[in-house]
């Protein structure tokens, strides 16, 4: 829910480079976890959980994240989809988060929703990277 508070708020200001790649970054150091023994997972669950997140989670975050070009500033395009794009993720990762943690230990359990938010998110914000330097390569933009 705050994740969704915080995307409404973002649309009122202009993006930039920073604020589209920092999220993949500071998420990143979620995998210093991995360092304890309890938190582990055999590395071909961390693979599909990363794949299931790339595939099945960030295309429709891909899909409904568009860009517009307001007197040379570049915005993050609201979509009432995508709002609600976000809660169904939402509610399907915490039905499979408690199917799964009858199955393995709770650490391992969020090491591998840890790594499929991960696989999410870093497409996700590599497309909206992306689409934001071709925008500015198009000249129409100010310079950040």
């Amino acid at each position: 829910m705050i994740v969704i508070f915080i995307r409404l708020r973002s649309v009122r200001k202009p993006t930039n480079t920073k604020k589209i790649i920092m999220p993949p970054i500071g998420m990143s150091t979620g995998f210093f976890m991995f360092i304890f023994p309890v938190f582990r997972i055999p590395l071909s669950w961390g693979i599909t959980a990363f794949i299931t997140g790339t595939l099945l989670f960030s295309w429709p975050l891909i899909k409904t994240s568009q860009f517009e070009v307001i007197d040379g500033k570049i915005y993050l395009k609201r979509s009432k989809a995508f709002i609600w794009i976000l809660l169904l993720l939402l509610f399907i990762r915490m039905f499979a988060h408690e199917y799964v943690e009858q199955l393995i230990s709770l650490e391992q359990t969020a090491s591998l929703f840890f790594v499929l938010a991960f696989g999410m998110l870093l497409p996700w914000r590599t497309a909206m990277y992306i689409r934001y330097k071709q925008l500015k390569k198009q000249g129409t933009v100010a310079t950040e």
